[in-house]
């Protein structure tokens, strides 16, 4: 039975925030679940359309000034972020194991991303505003200078709400932004209420960071379209990623925008089994499966597909399912009702109908799934041809490289993974793949770094002549 902090059983309200103030939301209270118990320890309401302009509005108002402090003064704003959140440890792990339904390793990792992504902004921030350019003639100083884009509406999932809010809230802020940010229904108080609370504490100034909770159709809708916005960022799936993109484009507004895909695990017929398998477990089960990483097919040559398999198996067999809060478990519950019902009814049912066989799971009691392991599973399969965000691990088989590397660039992914012995076979391998990332040997991903300069910023070009210079004769007349 795990130890809970007294202080992480407390009850929570997301409110709305403005202008360094919260205010109640303008819809009826909606209850938060604890994900295992599956009882509310929080609660939420919609922000209006008049919140959320509202809130554009103190963003823009506030921005200004906030982009004319001085880098170390910010540096250190993050930092004092960080460390609220770091000062609240024991209370945000019980927060995001109950809110997320995670596991103690989960909400350690979600922290601890958000933590360092606040730090590494703080430092990034203080070592680039811009670049010398050669001149284009003589006397001539030619300047790239960094600018904030101005007020970014920020949209996150429920599945790493803290973490994923801070990918761009964090290097938002350092390079001058003010942030307006949705967090999802499901998690709006890790994905929201603590961020505003910490930022108001370490003097993030106020109209800077604004929180309005609500639904998609309502407030996430009205934010992402609202003409106030420098940039609209979200986090989530295709089908709303892909109307905000086609909304933002009609209308001439930058969004960045970070989408579900059908990832693939290869596996060659040289690679170290004992460390694919390993891998495979990482990168299909953690969290339940419900990652936008997650690995939703694996695709094995036939020369080792068995002993691949039957590893594959008896290692998920072990795993544990139950309360990650009261229980030393390896899983938690299922998100929601919901979401079990759309993987197991919609896509693990019709498959196994199809003809593939389950080797392992595929059983459920509420929200606590076992793992499946499906084989036999074809190209034309929905666990196949679908994400599935959940803890599925279907395994197809394939008789040559080229055919892997077929199936693997049938489908919109995200990022994939390759496993061999050879590396120079897995570069060569990654290289076709049609893919902005994939992992030779390897299934996990970390980003941030000097790219985020370029995300949250535009380039100003500034030309300063040193010296007098000559003009054609007709311009001095």
């Amino acid at each position: 039975m795990r130890s809970v902090p007294a202080s992480g059983l407390r009850d929570y309200e997301a409110q709305v925030w403005i202008d360094g103030w919260c205010e109640p939301p303008a819809s009826d209270w909606v209850p938060v679940l604890d994900k295992a118990a599956g009882k509310p320890f929080a609660r939420y309401g919609s922000a209006s359309a008049e919140q959320v302009d509202r809130a554009v509005r103190s963003a823009r108002r506030a921005q200004a000034e906030w982009a004319e402090v001085d880098a170390n003064t910010k540096s250190e704003i993050l930092r004092a972020f960080a460390r609220e959140l770091e000062n609240r440890h024991d209370e945000l792990i019980t927060l995001i194991i109950r809110e997320t339904g995670g596991t103690t390793e989960k909400a350690e990792e979600e922290l601890g991303q958000s933590i360092n992504q606040l730090l590494n902004s703080a430092t990034q921030l203080t070592e680039n505003a811009g670049a010398i350019l050669p001149p284009y003639k003589s006397g001539k100083i030619s300047l790239s200078r960094a600018v904030p884009l101005g007020v970014i509406g920020l949209i996150v999932p429920w599945n790493y709400p803290m973490s994923l809010a801070m990918r761009a809230l964090a290097p938002g802020l350092a390079y001058g932004n003010a942030v307006v940010l949705k967090p999802a229904e499901l998690t709006p108080i890790a994905g929201g209420q603590i961020l505003a609370e910490a930022a108001k504490a370490a003097g993030v100034p106020a109209g800077v960071f604004n929180v309005v909770p609500g639904d998609g159709p309502t407030t996430g809708k009205t934010l992402s379209e609202h003409p106030d916005l420098d940039l609209i960022h979200f986090t989530g799936s295709f089908e709303v990623g892909q109307q905000i993109s086609s909304f933002a484009g009609k209308n001439f507004r930058a969004a960045a925008t970070e989408l579900g895909g059908d990832n693939a695990f290869v596996v060659l017929d040289d690679a170290d089994l004992d460390q694919a398998v390993s891998c495979a477990l990482w990168s299909s089960l953690w969290y339940q499966g419900q990652t936008c990483i997650t690995a939703g097919r694996h695709i094995v040559m036939r020369s080792v597909a068995d002993e691949f398999t039957e590893a594959v198996v008896e290692r998920v067999g072990k795993l544990r399912v139950g309360d990650p809060l009261r229980d030393d478990v390896d899983l938690g519950p299922i998100i929601t009702g919901t979401q079990l019902k759309r993987f197991h009814e919609g896509l693990v049912q019709p498959s196994l109908t199809a003809g593939a066989k389950l080797a392992t799971g595929g059983t459920y009691d509420g929200l606590f799934y076992q793992p499946a392991v499906l084989t036999g599973v074809t190209p034309q399969m929905p666990v196949f041809t679908e994400e599935i965000f959940g803890p599925v691990m279907p395994i197809t088989v394939v008789d040559s490289e080229a055919e892997a590397l077929d199936l693997v660039n049938r489908h919109r992914t995200l990022m994939n993974s390759v496993f061999t012995k050879d590396p120079m076979r897995g570069l060569a391998f990654a290289e076709k793949v049609k893919s902005n990332e994939v992992h030779v040997n390897d299934g996990y991903a970390r980003h941030g770094g000097e790219g985020q300069l370029a995300g949250y910023t535009h380039r100003q070009w500034i030309g300063i002549q040193t010296t007098p210079t000559e003009y054609p004769g007709w311009a001095s007349k």
